[in-house]
Parts: structure tokens; C-alpha cells; sequence
């Protein structure tokens, strides 16, 4: 009797345990099926990018998702120019007219990123300056003509535009938040070979190489190791996640090719510039009204600062933002809006992403005590009105304009007049006016700002009649036209 009642204990016993089993493989199968069922459904660049992290192993980094995202939005730029070639009067002696100084043309090439299904691309302005005519090649072989809608050259962004629809095009993300050590991938161009990708890690933030050749200029680089070759200027650099933090634009070496560093544009200036361009035609560029250097170990023990960090102000600007809020010379600029700013590279970074009219909060440290005080942001013109489309920020006859600083009205022993920053196609440029010289009059009267100039001057060329100032090596100079 007892045999039996084993025998059927052990029975219940066998049957129940393959029923568990049963119900727990059912169980454990079931989140995997929900996974593999929805994950079509998930859009987001960081979902996708998170289902193929999770197939990865530990220590894995996989790029091909943020590859395939990229290559389809990043363009071939080709461009087209025409330039004089110097006169050489012996070779014509010799060989005749023929072998004359001609214009002859020139090519060039480049990378651009579209940011939008219907044909915007961001490009460097120094990939498509001075060019007569701009193409762009899509990934998919694809050939289409661009129109430039805006350039910057303070920060080498340009903005492109082509007539087509429903193109692949990238998002941005947040360079901000870019961590050092962190993966990118730049995608471009280089030497002609097309949707070409290299990977790196971000070295630095906030570099600053003094290769923009504008007064105004910002330059907050991010660096990387990311293989960068001429015709990358213009591309993408983009996280794992397949999102644009950077234009890539510069590489520094001492050959001339890739050496190991390589440069982009962060995004959170490319976004200001684009959409200014998109809709001023102009950047709307913000100023403080002072001239900023680093804090060095010695200015910070001088200053008796508690570390060594921030922008010192080296000028103040007449009329300017800075000295309407009475900030003066020496002050030590340590934060922007609430933002911490450990030099001068960081401070033009945060101001970049402002507007004239933009009201911040600086703070500074003056004999050894921190204040904030409130600002109202100015134009380069010392105004805060938006510079209309195709008045050149300011331009006037080709040219922009600064208020000088009481360092350049010493330097040059004049009491008013004004720099010039910018020298484009125009009357200026065509009378041999260079960048750094020195305006005083126009048509016998002071000037002071770019206002004051395009008041002076006129509307037109045939307006002017005079110009006088002091040429960048100091040299005084005056032009008089008709009676």
C-alpha cells in the first residue's frame, strides 16, 4: 500500500515539475517576443540606437547605425570659380599675347550636411568663398545646382540650398553636453572620395586656433582623432546615436594631411548661424563691447583670484553693452547667463549664441569681489536692430564697420572713426581699402559707426566723394571724387 502511494507522489511529483518547466520557458520567451515585435515601431535615433547597443557584447562600440544614418544626409560640394592670374611681362616678351595674363578657372571641392527634407546644407564658407558656381552630388549619384542663401565668415558657416524634396537629412544633438573621451564619427569628402567615414573620440572642447582671419571671429573647436583630409571640410561629425554635434572644418598639422588632430564646429553654433541665415539672410552677431584675453597665472595672482580661470576685459568699447553696464578694463569675467567660462574661447562661444537685444547676466570679479549685472546685448553697429538681409551685417559698399577703442584712437592719435573688420566686393575693395585701415571722414563728415558711414556715404557709389583715414601701417590717405 505504501509502494503505491510512493509511486503516485512521485507521478504528481514528475508531472508538476514538467508543467513549471513548461510555464517558465513561456514566461522568459515572452519579453523577448514583445521586443523583437516592437522594436520596428521605435523611431527615435536614441531608441535605435539602444536595441543595437543591447545586441552588443560588454565593451562593444558598434557604429553602424549612426554610419547608415549619416552618409545618405552628407553631400559632395563642388564649386567653380574664376581668377586672374598675376602679369608676368617677360613670358609675354618672349611667347606674345597668347601666354597674356588670362583668367582661368578654378575647382573645388568640399562636404556639406543636409539638415532638413527640403534641401537646406550647411557647408564652410571657406569651401564655397568667392565661388561662381556650386554643386552638390547626393549620395545617390544625384547632381543639383545650390544656391548660397547666407555665409559667416567669423565662423566659416554657410548655409545651401537645392531644389528637391524628401531628402535624407540629419538632427541635431547637443554639443554642450559632448563629454571628452566621448565617440564621434566625422562622414565627407576627402580628396573626391565620396561617403567616406572615419571614427574617433572628442580629445578637447573650447579650442581655439586663431586660423579665422576676422576680427569678430569665434572659434570654440571641438578637436578629435577622427581622420579629417581636404574635402572633409564642411561634413558631419555625429555621436553613436547618429545626431549632428559638429561641422567638421579644419585639421592641424605640420604636412598639410592628417596628423592625429582634427577640428569641427560645434553645433550649438552652427544652429544660431543657420537660423539667422535662414531668416535674416544675416547673422544677427551679438556683442558685449569689450576686447577679452585668457586669465594667466600672473594675472591671477595680480588680481588675487582664487583660481585661475575666466576672461579679463583688456578694452571697453565707447557706447558699447559693457560700458552702458559699466563693466571696466581689468574686470575678470566669470560667467555668462549663469554659464561658468574658463577663458576667452568659452565666453565668445556663449555670446555667439546670442542676438543683439538679448538681455544676459555677467558675472565679474573686481578687486577681488564677484558682482553680476544685467546687459543689453548690442550689433556690431552699436544698435540693437536686425540686420536686414543683404546689407552685409552692417556692410556698406562691400565693407563692415567697427566703433574703435580707446586703444586704437591712442594708437592711431585720432578722436573718432572707425575700423574696417570685413572688406567684400565693392567700392572699397576695388580701391585697394585693406582690413584694418582706419575711415575718419566721409564726404567730409565724422564718422563713429557703421551708421555713420552708410549715413555719410549714401546710397549709392556715385554718393561718394571722399574718404579720408589711416591706412592698417599708419599712413594717412584721402580719396576726393568729382567736383
Amino acid at each position: 500500500m505504501k509502494g503505491k502511494y510512493f509511486f503516485g507522489a512521485l507521478l504528481m511529483a514528475l508531472l508538476g515539475a514538467v508543467i513549471a518547466l513548461v510555464a517558465y520557458t513561456k514566461i522568459v520567451d515572452k519579453p523577448e517576443a514583445v521586443v523583437a515585435r516592437d522594436s520596428s515601431k521605435i523611431e527615435t535615433p536614441e531608441a535605435k540606437a539602444y536595441l543595437t547597443a543591447l545586441q552588443m557584447q560588454p565593451g562593444q562600440v558598434d557604429f553602424t547605425y549612426a554610419a547608415e544614418q549619416t552618409v545618405h544626409a552628407v553631400v559632395h560640394v563642388r564649386t567653380k570659380s574664376t581668377v586672374q592670374q598675376p602679369q608676368n611681362p617677360i613670358i609675354e616678351w618672349f611667347y606674345g599675347d597668347r601666354y597674356s595674363s588670362r583668367p582661368r578657372e578654378v575647382a573645388g571641392y568640399g562636404s556639406g550636411v543636409i539638415i532638413s527634407a527640403d534641401g537646406y546644407i550647411i557647408t564652410n564658407n571657406h569651401v564655397i568663398e568667392d565661388a561662381e558656381n556650386i554643386e552638390v552630388k547626393l549620395n545617390d549619384n544625384r547632381l543639383l545646382n545650390a544656391e548660397v542663401i547666407g555665409r559667416d565668415p567669423t565662423t566659416d558657416i554657410a548655409l545651401l540650398k537645392v531644389k528637391a524634396q524628401d531628402l535624407s537629412y540629419l538632427k541635431y544633438g547637443d554639443s554642450d553636453n559632448l563629454k571628452v573621451g566621448e565617440w564621434v564619427l566625422a562622414v565627407g569628402n576627402p580628396f573626391n572620395l565620396t561617403s567616406t567615414v572615419t571614427a574617433g573620440i572628442v580629445s578637447a572642447k573650447g579650442r581655439n586656433l586663431g586660423i579665422l582671419e576676422n576680427d569678430y571671429r569665434i572659434e570654440s573647436f571641438i578637436q578629435t582623432d577622427a581622420a579629417l583630409n581636404m574635402g572633409n571640410s564642411g561634413g558631419a561629425l555625429v555621436d553613436t546615436k547618429g545626431l549632428l554635434v559638429g561641422i567638421t572644418s579644419a585639421i592641424y598639422s605640420p604636412s598639410g594631411a592628417y596628423a592625429g588632430n582634427s577640428f569641427a564646429i560645434p553645433v550649438s553654433i552652427v544652429k544660431k548661424v543657420v537660423e539667422d541665415l535662414k531668416e535674416y539672410g544675416e547673422v544677427q552677431r551679438a556683442l558685449i563691447g569689450v576686447n577679452i584675453a585668457d586669465v594667466t597665472p600672473e594675472i591671477a595672482e595680480d588680481k588675487n583670484l582664487k583660481e585661475i580661470k575666466g576672461a579679463i576685459i583688456t578694452d571697453v568699447k565707447e557706447g558699447g553693452s559693457a560700458a552702458d553696464a559699466n563693466l571696466k578694463k581689468d574686470d575678470v569675467i566669470i560667467k555668462f547667463n549663469g554659464v561658468t567660462v574658463n577663458n576667452a574661447t568659452e565666453l565668445q562661444e556663449q555670446v555667439g549664441k546670442q542676438r543683439p537685444g538679448d538681455r544676459v547676466n555677467i558675472t565679474y570679479i573686481r578687486n577681488g569681489k564677484e558682482s553680476t549685472v544685467p546687459i543689453t546685448l548690442k550689433n556690431i553697429s552699436g544698435t540693437t536692430a536686425v540686420v536686414e538681409r543683404g546689407s552685409g551685417g552692417g556692410a556698406v559698399f562691400g565693407a563692415r564697420f567697427e566703433p574703435l577703442s580707446s586703444n586704437d584712437k591712442r594708437m592711431f592719435g585720432v578722436d573718432n572713426g572707425v575700423k574696417i573688420v570685413e572688406v567684400g566686393d565693392g567700392l572699397f575693395r576695388d580701391l585697394g581699402i585693406r582690413r584694418g585701415t582706419i575711415i575718419t571722414t566721409i564726404n567730409n563728415k565724422k564718422v563713429n559707426s557703421g551708421d555713420d558711414v552708410r549715413s555719410a556715404a549714401g546710397s549709392t557709389e556715385k554718393s561718394l566723394r571722399s574718404i579720408a583715414g589711416i591706412t592698417p601701417e599708419g599712413r594717412q590717405f584721402q580719396y576726393q571724387y568729382g567736383n
